[in-house]
């Protein structure tokens, strides 16, 4: 028997990236409109930022139990996660099952935020700098959450 994943359509799939396509063309658009100059390659900090920004508005847009409204019309909750996130499978009707897989897998949510961090990057570098900023400051006070709750349960034995 051919697992599932084989036997559904990939006519959603095909949707996803044909929008991703246009999605990106879009950037590079309003890039050319406001006639700025490519930026340079990105600097180590900017990757940082970037890398963990995107990481942290996936974790966010994904699994987090307060944007659960945001996937509850394409997913079915399959029970806790992580603290303070769900565990989700995308609903199986057509047409709602490749955004839940997209909604609910921050693996997926991060190729289209990394773009729009990208593309932001080129029409407006600073504020898109104080934003990638601001999210990986919540990366790492969550990491600090994390470890401040390990090292109080290790005391406490």
């Amino acid at each position: 028997m051919r697992p599932v994943q084989a036997m559904r359509s990939h006519g959603g799939h095909l949707s996803a990236m044909i929008g991703f396509t246009g999605y990106a063309a879009g950037w590079a658009v309003l890039h050319r409109r406001r006639g700025r100059p490519l930026p340079a390659a990105p600097d180590p900090w900017d990757l940082l930022l970037t890398a963990a920004a995107t990481f942290r508005l996936s974790r966010l847009i994904g699994k987090a139990t307060i944007t659960r409204p945001l996937r509850a019309p394409f997913t079915e909750v399959d029970g806790d996660g992580a603290p303070a996130e769900l565990n989700e499978t995308p609903c199986e009707e057509p047409g709602r099952h490749t955004l839940g897989e997209l909604l609910s897998c921050p693996f997926c949510l991060s190729v289209w935020i990394v773009t729009t961090f990208t593309g932001a990057r080129t029409v407006w570098p600073e504020a898109t700098r104080t934003v990638t900023g601001a999210l990986t400051a919540l990366a790492v006070a969550d990491a600090l959450q994390f470890g401040y709750t390990t090292l109080a349960e290790h005391s406490e034995h």
